[in-house]
């Protein structure tokens, strides 16, 4: 009987497979294949690894992706955290409707969120030319078309994402648990140090990790925004694939290739560290 339920179990999940094998396992594997293939003669070559560890071009694309993805996680997460603070303090129904908007907030990326940011802050956006026939220079000197743009509209997605991971784990945490540290003599900062936020810790981190990835796998809001002025790994990929001048996609599943590396070994540290801190709290 057992065994007639697991077989209908691994028949239910064949489509599962099949996707999965058809969309993720097999362009990956070409990938990788494709990443020690010589270009001009199709042969076996470490060649494309060399080209890319010792072209400047390809490892600034890294490093600006690195730096924009860990300022916008920084940043996003801190203020991730004073908003979700806040609004576990406001009363259930209005948070309900936040929480709604705030859904909505992380998923609008892409070119949809430069689009409207173009049309609120771009070179004649709305906010700029209210500004500026009220003499006011509020936006002078602000280029949406550069990496202060990029900031901003990095910021505008991640702190949504980060208020989703970090908004339930303020809720876990039980007004009891305040008040007792209060009756015994504790600071509103000696509670959130010895309580409070030993107990987010965790979720602070993942929540870290997944704005990193957001960061640095993001495309379509800088390419819209900058084009191929600002040199991202994923703008580059994509350039190398679809050829601005020429294509070499050779080159572009080589950078590819290092890039999941790198997401790879940041999701591992961030699960020992993950677990590392759920048994100190222990």
């Amino acid at each position: 009987m057992k065994t007639e339920r697991f077989n209908k179990i691994w028949i239910l999940l064949i489509p599962f497979f099949l996707l999965a094998a058809l969309f993720l396992v097999i362009p990956m594997v070409l990938m990788i294949t494709s990443s020690f293939t010589s270009e001009t003669t199709g042969a076996f070559t470490f060649g494309n690894y060399h080209e890319i560890f010792t072209n400047p071009f390809y490892y600034q694309a890294f490093l600006n992706s690195g730096m924009i993805s860990i300022f916008s996680s920084i940043v996003g997460l801190a203020l991730a955290i004073i908003v979700s603070c806040a609004l576990t303090n406001l009363p259930e129904k209005i948070q309900d409707k936040l929480t709604v908007y705030i859904n909505v907030a992380a998923n609008f990326a892409g070119v949809p969120l430069a689009f409207a940011f173009i049309i609120l802050i771009g070179n004649s956006g709305a906010l700029r030319l209210f500004f500026e026939g009220m003499n006011f220079p509020l936006l002078e000197g602000f280029n949406l078309y550069s990496w202060q743009g990029l900031a901003l509209t990095y910021l505008y997605f991640q702190i949504p994402l980060g208020i989703l991971f970090i908004y339930p784990s303020l809720k876990k945490i039980k007004k009891e648990w305040k008040e007792a540290a209060f009756i015994l003599g504790a600071s509103n900062w000696v509670y959130w140090r010895k309580i409070g936020l030993p107990n987010i810790m965790p979720s602070i981190a993942g929540t870290f990790v997944i704005m990193y990835a957001n960061g640095m796998g993001t495309y379509e809001t800088a390419y819209a925004l900058t084009g191929s002025n600002v040199n991202l790994i994923t703008i580059r990929i994509a350039a190398l694939v679809s050829g601005d001048i020429y294509a070499r996609p050779i080159i572009g599943s080589t950078l590819a290739v290092v890039f999941a590396l790198i997401m790879i070994v940041i999701l591992i540290l961030s699960q020992t560290m993950l677990r590392r801190v759920r048994r100190d709290l222990a």
